[in-house]
């Protein structure tokens, strides 16, 4: 029998690939429409090279999670809590630029009720965005559990199904990249 928390966390995820999947099939059936209305499109307003090394962050916090997990395996508290920090740091970076980038649509007038473009790329990015600061909260709440406490173990079945939350995030944003960016840089 699965552990319950690893259960949990795959059935949550099993229902957010449903979402996703919804929200990827709304972009790509919109910008159809968008850009047959000659507004606002992912090759005129996005920068893809940007967004590309901002992406580079997220990816690399994959590497940090999973490393952190190999810490706590291996019982080295101050390891774990370092790749801990370190995927906390490189998914605010991500954040950080995907902030950056918004901030560049919105001086631009491109908002999430100013065109199909923009609902429908504000809506896509902003609900994996808010999937990050969801996984960063809880990240730096395990961190904060680690520097306070006298926590030994070699496994812990929260910090697994936090970990394959975490991953899950990663790889919806390597479709989501897929479909917005990578398109434009071919």
């Amino acid at each position: 029998m699965m552990e319950k928390n690893k259960l949990g966390m795959i059935l949550f995820i099993c229902s957010e690939v449903i979402f996703f999947s919804l929200l990827i099939l709304a972009y790509l059936y919109f910008q159809q429409t968008a850009a047959a209305n000659g507004g606002p499109t992912a090759a005129n307003s996005l920068n893809p090279y940007a967004t590309s090394l901002v992406s580079l962050f997220l990816f690399a916090s994959s590497f940090t999670i999973w490393r952190a997990g190999k810490s706590l395996a291996h019982q080295h508290s101050g390891r774990f809590q370092f790749w801990l920090l370190a995927t906390i740091g490189l998914g605010v970076l991500f954040l950080a630029g995907q902030g950056l980038e918004w901030r560049k649509l919105l001086i631009n007038n491109t908002t999430v009720s100013s065109d199909l473009f923009g609902t429908t790329f504000f809506t896509l990015t902003g609900f994996h965005g808010l999937h990050v600061l969801v996984g960063l909260i809880a990240l730096s709440i395990l961190f904060g559990i680690m520097r306070t406490s006298d926590f030994k173990g070699a496994s812990s079945p929260g910090v697994e199904a936090l970990s394959l939350y975490w991953h899950f995030v990663d790889v919806v944003w390597v479709v989501i990249f897929s479909v917005i960016y990578l398109r434009l840089l071919l």
